[in-house]
């Protein structure tokens, strides 16, 4: 496989280009088949079904090839429509489990109510207006944000939220190739409510 440089995790420029998709496609050859990548209009459909908009690169991988033949890909093309729905409300869904079972509570939010139940609906209705996550592999995760580009991956687990890559080629390379450390001192993009997690 043929080298490519790291992009820049926080410069609008370096986005990923159609050869660099295939080459992060071209990781996972042994492992997923990969099909025939999704054209615009597949694309378009998916976010108006959905009601988001994929990041510049994550379109791009898509557009590329995509991952098929195992639970972990989300298929966006054939995919169970339930399936993809679980996958999608996984980050907020983590939250209010945190909520309502292990008395977690945004230091930006109203105060918490009494009763565990009304506080679950008090936070769902702050989680309806955060950024929303796209699953990428798993639950690896990516913002949803089509003017933005070089933002982090991160792995989400309930409010266990952590860095996955500092960018979607170094997610990849992270992990399903020969991972590099992050730079001590790293800045990551912020992204806002999930990076409260990660600080």
């Amino acid at each position: 496989m043929v080298y490519r440089p790291r992009m820049s995790p926080i410069s609008p420029e370096n986005r990923l280009t159609p050869e660099g998709a295939q080459a992060l496609l071209a990781m996972l050859s042994a492992r997923v088949e990969v099909k025939r990548g999704m054209n615009e209009g597949e694309l378009d459909h998916v976010e108006e079904r959905w009601g988001f908009r994929f990041a510049p690169e994550h379109r791009t991988l898509l557009s590329a090839g995509l991952p098929t033949g195992s639970r972990s890909w989300p298929d966006w093309r054939d995919g169970d429509p339930e399936d993809l729905a679980e996958r999608l409300a996984w980050p907020v869904d983590g939250v209010l489990f945190d909520v309502e079972h292990n008395a977690f509570w945004h230091p930006d939010w109203d105060p918490r109510p009494v009763g565990t139940q009304d506080a679950v609906e008090v936070a769902r209705t702050y989680l309806a207006k955060v950024p929303v996550m796209v699953p990428i592999y798993s639950h690896r995760y990516l913002l949803a944000d089509p003017d933005r580009t070089g933002t982090p991956v991160l792995s989400m687990h309930q409010t266990d939220i952590i860095y996955y890559g500092t960018d979607l080629v170094d997610y990849f390379h992270h992990e399903f190739g020969h991972s590099v450390p992050t730079p001590e001192g790293h800045q990551y993009a912020t992204i806002p409510f999930w990076s409260y997690f990660l600080d």
